[in-house]
C-alpha cells in the first residue's frame, strides 16, 4: 500500500522524501558518533560500525544473491576503501571534540576538493565558474575556522583531510560503478574497513557498555540508510535539487548540537556553510 502510494506521487516529492531519510540518518550518525566517543576511541567506533553495517548487508545478499560478493576489480575496491576510512576516521573523531555544526560544514567542502581531484588527475578542464566555485569554497572554510582570529582545533584538520580523502572515494564511486553493483560496493566497504579497524582496535580495546549497544546499531544502519536514500533521491530528481535538500542537515545537527549538547550556534560557522554551499550549487549548475 505504502509503495502504491510512493509510486503515485511527483518525482520530486519523491526525491524530497528520500532525501529526508538521508537527512536524517547523517544526523543520527553524528549523534551516535558523539555518543560512542565517550568511552570508545575512533577505531573501535569504526570497527563497530562497519560490524554492524557488514550484519545488515547480509539479508540483502541472501535476497539479492551471493554473486555480488564477487568483484572484477579488487585492487579499486581496495584503493576507495583505504581512503574512505582514513575519510571516516577524520569524521568520526572531529565528531567527538568540536561542534557537530562545525563538522558537517566542513565536510560539504568534498565536492570542491573533488573538483580540484578532477583537474590534476583526471584533466577535467578548470573553467572560470569552477574556478569560481572552488575559490568561493576555499572563502567560506576561512570563515568557518578564522586562521588568525581563533586557535584552529587539529580536529578541524581532520575534517578537511576527510573531505579530501571522500573526495577521492567518490570519484573512484562513479568509476566502479560501471562495472560493479551498489550491493557490491557496499558488501566490499565491510571487507576492506572491518579487518583494518580491527587491527588498530586491540591496543587499548574496550568491550562497549550495555547503553552503547544500541548506538552502535543505529551507527551501522544510519550509514547504510544514509547513501541508499541519496542514491535513490539521485534516482528521481536532478542534483540541482538534491544537493540544496542535503544541505538543509547542517540547520538540523545544529539545532541538535544546541538542544542536547548546549553547543553554541556560531554565526561564522554558518555564514562559511552558506558560502561553501553556495560554491557547490555554482558547481552542480555549470555542471549541468
Amino acid at each position: 500500500m505504502l509503495s502504491d502510494t510512493l509510486g503515485a506521487l511527483p518525482p520530486p516529492i519523491k526525491a524530497a522524501l528520500w532525501m529526508g531519510g538521508t537527512v536524517l540518518s547523517f544526523a543520527l550518525m553524528g549523534v551516535c558518533g558523539r555518543e560512542l566517543s565517550a568511552e570508545l576511541n575512533t577505531f573501535q567506533t569504526l570497527f563497530w560500525r562497519s560490524l554492524s553495517g557488514g550484519v545488515a548487508i547480509l539479508p540483502m545478499l541472501f535476497f539479492q544473491g551471493w554473486g555480488h560478493v564477487r568483484t572484477k576489480r579488487p585492487g579499486a575496491q581496495i584503493t576507495r576503501n583505504l581512503f574512505n576510512f582514513l575519510g571516516q576516521y577524520g569524521w568520526f573523531y572531529a565528531i567527538g571534540v568540536i561542534s557537530l555544526a562545525e563538522v558537517f560544514a566542513l565536510e560539504f567542502t568534498t565536492p570542491i576538493w573533488t573538483a580540484l581531484l578532477a583537474f590534476l588527475f583526471l584533466k577535467e578542464r578548470l573553467t572560470v565558474p569552477r574556478v569560481a566555485a572552488i575559490v568561493l569554497g576555499f572563502v567560506g572554510i576561512l570563515l568557518i575556522t578564522r586562521p588568525g582570529v581563533e586557535v584552529i582545533h587539529p580536529a578541524a584538520f581532520a575534517v578537511l583531510g576527510a573531505a579530501i580523502a571522500y573526495a577521492v572515494s567518490y570519484t573512484m564511486v562513479k568509476s566502479l560503478t560501471k562495472t560493479e553493483s551498489p550491493l557490491t560496493i557496499l558488501v566490499y566497504m565491510t571487507v576492506v574497513q572491518l579487518p583494518i579497524s580491527l587491527a588498530f582496535s586491540v591496543d587499548g580495546w574496550v568491550w562497549p557498555s550495555a547503553p552503547a549497544w544500541p548506538w552502535i546499531v543505529v551507527v551501522g544502519l544510519s550509514g547504510l540508510t544514509a547513501h541508499y536514500c541519496m542514491a535513490r533521491a539521485f534516482q528521481q530528481a536532478d542534483a540541482m535539487l538534491v544537493v540544496p535538500l542535503d544541505f538543509l542537515r547542517l540547520p538540523l545537527i545544529a539545532a541538535v548540537g544546541f538542544v542536547y549538547y548546549g553547543e553554541a550556534l556560531n554565526p561564522w560557522v554558518l555564514g562559511g556553510a552558506a558560502l561553501v554551499f553556495a560554491a557547490n550549487f555554482l558547481n552542480i549548475r555549470y555542471a549541468r
